[in-house]
């Protein structure tokens, strides 16, 4: 079983990624990044979701950076509660998991992970980069250990889903996505265009998890309550949208991405307008070495097939 490190802004979908990532591969750790909502919920979220799981084995969280990299103490970047409820999980107000968080910075983590298995464990980024990112900054000798980095951000010449330009996480921490990007690992990028295109789950599909009565189809139902009512009214898509368990079950099995190439991409860092837009040079227009492979086109059925099994799974 493939290897990983999970790293995300504990939130709705990330969840439900999260049990699509236990479910797949083997999970050396999760590390959490500020983003989606307040940041020690976030923590808590992700150990519930891996005591919802219920894996045969123990899966350490380690608490990462809580804010951007060139955020003053006296910033805070926007969280997004509007979006996932007041705990980030559809106003459930789950019990707390049994489970507490390691003493290591994710950071740290990340960094003696991949030196102690070189080649064998991949990233698969659900947040903002910001741990990740200081993880490259802090040793660049794991550069060459990192065999690939699935990344959930940015959009591939589309609308935003924070700004019009935007999305999320590249929008929270344009830097660390800059550095991440440029880095020279491999990199795989799901944007917020694919989610919209072939991630939605609208009624029919709710009707279909809500039928499968098993404690995984419960818990989406649950988490996902605030955020099909923000879609409606904000996004004007109906159903729930799924870009980190979209961006996971693609890692798991890239027969579900059927079309992707390879391009410059960038960050901005500095437009007033801008903030976080990832530009994807489909056109080489800068000349410059194509860096990042973007996802552009997936088989939704395969996609809707692989969630299922992972909520029919969680009994």
């Amino acid at each position: 079983m493939r290897k990983i490190i999970i790293d995300t802004d504990t939130a709705g979908d990330d969840a439900i990624a999260l049990l699509t990532a236990l479910h797949y591969f083997k999970v050396e750790g999760v590390t959490i990044t500020g983003g989606n909502v307040a940041f020690d919920q976030q923590v808590e979220n992700a150990l519930y979701s891996i005591q919802v799981s219920n894996q045969d084995y123990y899966v350490p969280v380690y608490k990462g950076y809580e804010g951007p990299i060139l955020a003053t103490g006296e910033e805070e970047h926007r969280t997004v509660e509007d979006v996932h409820g007041r705990d980030g999980m559809g106003d459930a107000f789950f019990e707390k998991a049994k489970q507490r968080p390691e003493e290591k910075h994710a950071v740290d983590f990340i960094i003696e992970k991949v030196k102690e298995m070189p080649g064998e464990v991949s990233l698969l980024a659900i947040a903002p980069l910001t741990n990740i990112a200081m993880a490259i900054k802090k040793d660049p000798t794991i550069i060459k250990d990192i065999p690939h980095i699935y990344i959930m951000g940015g959009t591939n010449n589309t609308l935003g889903n924070i700004t019009a330009a935007a999305e999320y996480n590249f929008w929270v921490d344009p830097e660390a996505a800059n550095i991440v990007l440029h880095s020279g690992i491999p990199i795989t990028m799901v944007g917020w265009d694919i989610c919209t295109k072939y991630s939605l789950m609208d009624n029919d599909d709710h009707k279909e998890i809500e039928q499968l009565n098993t404690t995984g189809s419960d818990f989406f139902i649950k988490i996902n309550k605030v955020v099909k009512d923000f879609n409606a009214n904000v996004h004007r898509l109906n159903g729930t949208t799924h870009p980190d368990t979209i961006l996971v079950a693609i890692a798991a099995n890239e027969e579900i991405m059927t079309s992707s190439n390879t391009y410059y991409v960038a960050v901005e860092t500095k437009g007033e307008l801008t903030r976080g837009y990832s530009l994807v040079d489909i056109n080489n227009r800068s000349g410059k070495q194509p860096n990042v492979r973007v996802c552009e086109a997936v088989d939704r059925a395969k996609y809707k097939e692989c969630l299922l099994q992972v909520l029919k799974t969680i009994q």
